[in-house]
């Protein structure tokens, strides 16, 4: 999801709720404790250069009970740090604390913010000698060319 579209959800939205991979909701006194910008530079293993850069959420619960984030503050804390960070219309990351701190990509299902799993994965395939998958083959397609045990064929 693009900065501009979650600002557009936010407008006519009453609550703003973050739904796990699993299900379980975000709890609804969570903060959003970072808006920002980040960029990556960085080689892949097939030796290129690339550069990406995102916009970073961090979500972060604590014994605040009491607090409750609503859609325009959240929208007016996007629109400062877009201000402030020269922020472009970048894919949202999320952050979120469970075991370890999860990085998310950010979907929407009409109701809540969906976090989704990210995976990594190899960007030089072709350079680097990952070989391409090989085609499934069903043993029953296969056609037998010899009979090898058969009595007197040596096989046994």
């Amino acid at each position: 999801m693009k900065l501009s579209e979650i600002k557009s959800k936010l407008k006519v939205l009453d609550t703003i709720a973050f739904q796990l991979p699993n299900g379980t909701l975000v709890p609804s006194h969570f903060h959003v404790t970072e808006v920002g910008k980040i960029n990556k530079h960085f080689i892949d293993c097939g030796g290129t250069v690339r550069h990406e850069e995102i916009v970073n959420f961090q979500l972060w619960e604590a014994n605040d009970y009491d607090h409750r984030l609503h859609p325009e503050k959240l929208l007016s804390i996007i629109e400062l740090s877009q201000n402030v960070l020269n922020i472009d219309d970048l894919e949202i990351e999320v952050e979120y604390q469970g075991d370890t701190i999860g990085k998310y990509n950010l979907d929407f299902d009409g109701k809540n913010f969906l976090l989704t799993s990210k995976q990594t994965n190899c960007l030089a395939k072709d350079n680097c000698g990952i070989p391409k998958e090989k085609p499934r083959v069903r043993l029953s397609d296969l056609q037998q060319t010899s009979a090898c045990c058969e009595p007197s064929s040596g096989c046994c």
